[in-house]
């Protein structure tokens, strides 16, 4: 009897532990913001990290469309930004979309491409707390001088510059 009681004991104990171990419904989403020199729409070695861009995230329900959550944050000398999400988003859409250039020599948008979809849920196979964001950019009016050269150098056949 001493040994079923004993047994007992250490599976209430396993399922207590267990138990508290279960995934939390917090994600943090860590993506970066730059600025796009060459008019390219894509990151090149002339690329220079956006200090002070404004960026938002938002999640939609996918039947309704109704907003069930939102955030804004900076990015930080890098670029890099940091957004806390409260919450399982299984049924909605996450996006993040660049809201504001902190320059004004390099804050045209594209269409398109100003957002990037992320999975805030447990439920997506995903076993880390942390979800990255594709980078964002703003595309300056013109391209800078150097990116031939620089475009050149991965093998690319740019338009004229």
């Amino acid at each position: 009897m001493a040994k079923a009681i004993l047994l007992l004991s250490a599976l209430c104990i396993v399922a207590l532990a267990n138990f508290a171990h279960c995934h939390s419904e917090v994600f943090d989403v860590e993506g970066k913001v730059y600025c796009d020199t060459c008019r390219v729409q894509f990151e090149t070695k002339l690329s220079e990290n956006l200090d002070g861009a404004t960026v938002k995230l938002q999640c939609r329900n996918i039947s309704t469309e109704a907003e069930t959550f939102s955030v804004e944050g900076v990015t930080d000398k890098d670029g890099k930004y940091k957004l806390t999400v409260d919450g399982d988003h299984e049924n909605d859409i996450c996006e993040v979309t660049v809201v504001k250039s902190p320059r004004e020599d390099c804050k045209e948008s594209v269409s398109g491409y100003e957002k990037a979809r992320i999975e805030c849920s447990n439920n997506v196979g995903i076993h880390n707390a942390v979800r990255y964001a594709n980078p964002l950019f703003f595309m300056k009016a013109e391209s800078v001088q150097g990116c031939k050269e620089a475009l050149d150098e991965l093998g690319l056949f740019p338009l004229e510059f």
